[in-house]
């Protein structure tokens, strides 16, 4: 894509996503949530109660991180029994990785400069 081609449309393309899942991934303590999910798999998702103890935080203060992580697509929540068990969305990582690539592109990739 030559810089001309680069549009205002292009810039705001999935912007209020990408702005949304960044700014929840920003808060330390969320990301530890996240690593700390990513460890483990879906049939072994960890409940509120279980990421408080890990983590040394307060289950109200987990859930609201949650809550965030939630909204951007990153966590999703299974009932299980009394508790919802919460996991990695990997389709959201995947969509990550995409955006990454979308803000740069190595300049081996980028053909030569018009000048």
């Amino acid at each position: 894509m030559k810089l001309s081609d680069f549009t205002q449309k292009n810039l705001e393309k999935n912007q209020e996503k990408q702005t949304a899942i960044f700014s929840a991934l920003s808060d330390p303590t969320r990301l530890k949530i996240i690593k700390l999910l990513g460890r483990s798999s879906k049939s072994n998702a960890l409940c509120v109660m279980a990421v408080a103890h890990i983590l040394g935080i307060s289950q109200s203060a987990v859930s609201q991180h949650l809550r965030v992580l939630k909204s951007a697509g990153l966590v999703k929540g299974e009932r299980r029994g009394y508790r919802v068990h919460y996991f990695i969305n990997p389709e959201s990582f995947d969509y990550i990785l995409k955006s990454i690539q979308e803000i740069y592109v190595s300049p081996q990739k980028k053909g030569k400069p018009n000048g």
